[in-house]
């Protein structure tokens, strides 16, 4: 019969680590199978962690008690606090790590993981049960492992082609073999299989960099961690540079489009729109005569032989000897060596629209998917699906029927989760905040205040987190109430150096913090207990002071719109039967299978009078069932 697990994870990617750690922590036997030990944890592609939208998610997946933050942290060479210049609620903390320590810090993490168990292996079969849902995995070494979950995160690996000019490898990643079995296996299951593809830029001897002729780029000092768990960043911290593409090499890329997989037609996935090749962004910014490309060093001086060098901006597929001819035609890297040439990948995704939001595949229970096989790109968003597919893998094998979902009115992740499984996608999907309609809500520095308490109800966060979540969460409800009731006089504010209007009305602190010229030594003669805040809890109050006016607008519409995401389509309705719905409605509905009310009204041409008759539907039929319920 073999083994039996929980949950079994396969793939030891982002999505993966994540996975495995959630479900043990939420007290799951897991099982982590990877194709390589030494390569668990490993950065495929940019040696970076967060930016704008992936910054927030890298706090959810902390708040939640995940592993990414910290080990961010943990291997930090550069920090970046990105849109500092703007408001909190779009500002991205971003950190360059060294790749050796970051798999390192990955590693040490899993390993200290309790009911987790780490093996090689590949995974090259399933086995369905009674009920069709998912039984066991078979490997490629002749084993039968059972589970009560299984968690698939393949990243690029199934069926992975990479193309380097007309050449062309079945590959996972550089120096890996693709998942042709598993993806066999997938397939056999009648699911919605398509192909997309994203690539990486050449690696480059930063050695052979002249980086006395280019823009340098310090990181921020001191550094601001990721992890609301890290104390202060150790690590010594690196310069980064900029440089940018010149004519020249835009002729040379126009010269050799000839040759570029993804116009001669060798490539058929589509590619991710927002982190094109350079190939494609000199086609479809025809008028630019400059791509900035930001020099990033891989790890620290002393970790690697070679000293390698991520240009972040000039992802390609080009022909080798025209990639050589690119960089040489680049300022400051006219004598640059090429370590290894970047490349694309194309590999199969399953549509989204087949899963419920705990990312389950509905056709088939038990069976849960995250990260790129689900049409996503990046490391954020791999490890946000990861953390709660493992967390709700954990809760099914257990026998539970409700789903553990964020909705998108309280983080980022659900935005992620609900875009996915409702819309579907076309490209490779990238969280940006734009995305969130919520964002003045869902800000990076508050994550832990809205989501701790969440992970402490589902089972996935650590009594060390938990007792420091508690403590900070009391000491801010403190201060917002004080902040809200304590009042001076225009008088009494004037005197300590804050201009306000001399109309006798008095305002309480978190009005006065609102006010532009309200400057921290001024705000502390009028309010003197401000001076025993923490840094954390203060920038709570100045951030909240700053919302408050367009929150307190919201806060009906939110109420609104959390009803909506709350009354639940039971599975089981008959769209056909609905009265009102026009064909293609049904058709749209049916395709899409929205799991609430709220879902349904971001389904792709969905009316508001389709809405109307679903809602009425709905409210005609049985109480509604809560979110996520079976």
């Amino acid at each position: 019969m073999g083994r039996m697990f929980d949950v079994v994870v396969v793939g030891g990617g982002h999505a993966g680590a994540e996975a495995a750690a959630a479900a043990a922590r939420c007290g799951a036997r897991t099982l982590l199978l990877t194709h390589r030990l030494d390569r668990l944890g490993e950065m495929s592609c940019n040696p970076a962690i967060g930016g704008v939208g992936k910054g927030h998610l890298v706090r959810e997946v902390d708040a939640l008690d995940g592993l990414m933050g910290r080990a961010a942290d943990a291997a930090g060479i550069h920090f970046k606090l990105l849109n500092r210049s703007k408001g909190p609620a779009v500002r991205g903390p971003r950190a360059q790590a060294d790749r050796a320590l970051y798999r390192a810090a990955v590693q040490g993490l899993l390993r200290e993981t309790p009911n987790l168990s780490i093996e090689e292996g590949v995974a090259e079969g399933l086995e369905r049960g009674p009920d069709n849902g998912i039984a066991a995995v078979l490997t490629g070494e002749g084993e039968r492992i059972g589970c009560g979950a299984l968690v698939v995160t393949a990243g690029t690996f199934l069926r992975g082609e990479i193309h380097l000019g007309p050449e062309r490898l079945p590959a996972g990643r550089h120096g890996d073999p693709a998942s042709i079995g598993l993806a066999l296996a997938l397939a056999a299951l009648d699911l919605p299989v398509r192909r997309l593809k994203t690539g990486t830029p050449p690696r480059l001897d930063g050695r052979t960099i002249d980086w006395a002729g280019i823009e340098a780029q310090p990181g921020d000092d001191p550094p601001e961690p990721l992890s609301w768990m890290t104390e202060r960043i150790a690590n010594p911290q690196v310069v980064c540079g900029i440089t940018a593409t010149a004519p020249g090499t835009h002729a040379i890329i126009r010269a050799s489009l000839d040759r570029a997989p993804i116009y001669t037609g060798q490539i058929q996935g589509a590619g991710p729109r927002y982190c094109p090749s350079i190939e494609d962004k000199v086609v479809r910014f025809a008028d630019r005569e400059r791509h900035q490309i930001f020099l990033e060093p891989e790890g620290l001086p002393g970790t690697e032989d070679i000293p390698t060098v991520y240009p972040n901006g000039i992802s390609t597929s080009l022909p080798r000897d025209v990639q050589e001819a690119v960089i040489a035609s680049i300022p400051g890297l006219r004598r640059a060596r090429i370590l290894r040439h970047g490349y694309a990948i194309e590999y199969d995704h399953l549509d989204p629209r087949a899963l419920r939001p705990s990312l389950e595949v509905r056709a088939v229970p038990r069976l849960f998917l995250a990260g790129q096989v689900n049409g996503t790109t990046g490391y954020e968003e791999a490890a946000a699906q990861g953390l709660l597919a493992g967390i709700n893998a954990a809760h099914r094998a257990a026998g539970g029927t409700e789903a553990r979902v964020l909705l998108r009115t309280e983080a980022y992740a659900g935005v992620l989760v609900d875009d996915l499984v409702t819309q579907g996608v076309t490209e490779p999907y990238r969280m940006l905040t734009a995305r969130a309609e919520h964002r003045l809500r869902l800000r990076a520095d508050n994550a832990g205040l809205r989501l701790t308490g969440r992970g402490l109800e589902w089972g996935c966060v650590g009594p060390e987190r938990a007792a420091r979540h508690r403590a900070f969460a009391t000491a801010v409800t403190e201060a917002l109430a004080r902040a809200r009731a304590e009042t001076a006089t225009p008088a009494a504010l004037a005197a300590a150096g804050l201009p306000v209007n001399q109309d006798g009305i008095p305002r309480t602190l978190l009005e006065v913090m609102a006010l532009p010229a309200a400057q921290g030594p001024a705000l502390d003669q009028a309010f003197p207990w401000l001076r025993d805040l923490s840094p954390g809890v203060r920038t709570q109050l100045e951030t909240e002071a700053l919302y408050a006016p367009y929150l307190a607008r919201q806060a009906a519409e939110f109420a609104a719109l959390e009803r909506e995401e709350r009354l639940r389509i039971p599975e089981e309705v008959d769209f056909a039967a609905i009265a009102g719905l026009s064909t293609e409605m049904r058709q749209r509905l049916c395709a899409a299978r929205p799991a609430t009310l709220g879902a349904a009204g971001r389904v792709p041409g969905i009316t508001p009078a389709a809405l109307v008759a679903l809602a009425g539907h709905l409210r005609r039929g049985a109480s509604p069932a809560r979110a996520g319920a079976a």
